[in-house]
């Protein structure tokens, strides 16, 4: 490089770069089916029908707004739809008023021989339609809930060290809420 020059020139750009043409034709004016109507000098209207038959799950042939559907005979829905995924719940019959009070009066007599679920067995009702026309008063309810912590207390103390452990560490933790 001793004996050679170099002659480094910065060139510009001489244009601004723009959008090569476009290679494909315009679909709305090279249609043979269109209908090209101009409606003033720089506004043109271009129909053109639809390239096949109209379609079931067309949104003008078949909207999917029922305000838009047109009254129609009711066909066999239940044959369309799939069977249902859990069985219907059976409705409880209405008890009369006569075995509601009977109800009440078997609750009132010995709370604890006769519960919630033995009632609604024999009556053929939910244990939460006997709580609610035969509540326990608060001394009552309160008497059964401490004999089912005690239940619950004699059957925790048969647990491993293990639970008893994670039991206490949870009861622990409770207290710093």
């Amino acid at each position: 490089m001793a004996g050679k020059e170099v002659n480094l020139v910065m060139s510009y750009a001489t244009r601004l770069p723009q959008k090569p043409p476009m290679k494909h034709l315009d679909p709305l004016l090279n249609n043979p089916n269109a209908v090209t109507t101009s409606l003033s000098p720089d506004l043109t209207f271009i129909h053109r029908p639809p390239p096949s038959a109209p379609t079931p799950h067309s949104y003008t042939v078949n909207p999917s707004s029922p305000l838009l559907r047109t009254e129609s005979p009711p066909s066999s829905v239940d044959s369309a739809l799939p069977p249902p995924l859990a069985k219907p719940k059976l409705k409880l019959p209405r008890l009369p008023e006569d075995e509601i009070m009977k109800i009440r009066r078997l609750r009132m007599e010995n709370p604890t021989l006769y519960t919630r679920r033995e009632l609604a067995n024999s009556f053929g009702c939910s244990p939460a339609f006997v709580s609610y026309v035969a509540p326990l008063n608060r001394s009552e309810k309160r008497a059964a809930l401490a004999k089912r912590d005690r239940d619950h207390e004699k059957a925790r103390e048969r647990w491993g060290e293990r639970a008893a452990l994670i039991r206490e560490i949870r009861r622990k933790r409770k207290e710093f809420w």
